[in-house]
């Protein structure tokens, strides 16, 4: 029949496709499977799912470096040269106790930055990866015992404190990277501003949400608020109320047309 003759055809499909592209179908089609599967689950079992993926990458990453420290003969005269109890611990240990303490590093991190996202009704920001690297750091203090004994609370608060300021940091430098989304509200803005080769100021513009409805309205001081120099401003309100100025005639041509 026609659904037989329509898998039939699907089949001779397949074998025909090359391997990585089988591979690629089959990888997104389990992918978009897991993903609705998840959808449709309690905030907690997200969060746990999460954990466990976060958990097997980095056990897998501590794995691999524990089998190469282990054969590297430098290893020791390594750990006894580290500049700190985390890197120490991050070089000592076979694969065995490198996959553990990755994988609860990693784990947690993951763990921890959704359930954070989730409470905090789905706000993504530097605090909330900080909160979540604290929680990281302490655990992977405590799966690796460094500090042991009565420090280990200490070392794992103090570690904790490390891990968040280093990803705050990197956070923080990411941001300051990553092109800006286009929103459609700057766009008559980024032509004004490359126009006058001012685009580097564009950034400005999104920090005081100065948007395209703006730019009638721009004032030296709203400039000066987002730290654009006094050149630039000078050369930015010309062009706007050179702007208006046309607009104002172009609307007083149409009007008397009317």
């Amino acid at each position: 029949d026609h659904d037989t003759k329509a898998h039939q055809r699907k089949l001779r499909w397949r074998r025909k496709m090359a391997p990585n592209q089988w591979l690629a179908e089959r990888r997104q089609k389990l992918t978009t499977g897991f993903e609705k599967w998840m959808n449709r689950q309690p905030d907690y079992v997200e969060v746990a799912a999460v954990t466990l993926g976060g958990a097997v990458q980095g056990g897998a990453i501590g794995g691999m470096m524990g089998m190469i420290t282990k054969i590297d003969p430098d290893t020791p005269q390594k750990v006894a040269n580290a500049s700190n109890p985390t890197q120490a611990a991050a070089l000592a240990g076979g694969p065995l106790a490198q996959a553990r303490n990755f994988a609860v590093m990693t784990g947690v991190n993951a763990g921890l930055s959704l359930a954070i996202k989730k409470a905090r009704g789905g706000v993504e920001d530097v605090q909330g990866n900080m909160m979540a690297a604290f929680g990281s750091g302490a655990a992977f203090t405590v799966a690796s015992g460094m500090g042991g004994g009565p420090n280990l609370a200490v070392s794992a608060v103090s570690t904790g404190v490390v891990f968040a300021l280093l990803q705050g940091a990197f956070y923080k430098i990411g941001k300051s990277f990553a092109p800006q989304p286009d929103d459609g509200k700057y766009t008559k803005t980024r032509t004004l501003l490359t126009k006058m080769n001012l685009e580097k100021y564009e950034k400005n513009f999104r920090k005081g949400q100065l948007t395209d409805d703006t730019l009638f309205l721009l004032t030296d001081s709203a400039l000066s608020e987002v730290r654009i120099p006094p050149g630039p401003r000078l050369l930015i309100l010309d062009q706007t109320s050179r702007l208006k100025a046309r607009s104002g005639s172009a609307q007083a041509a149409v009007s008397s047309s009317k």
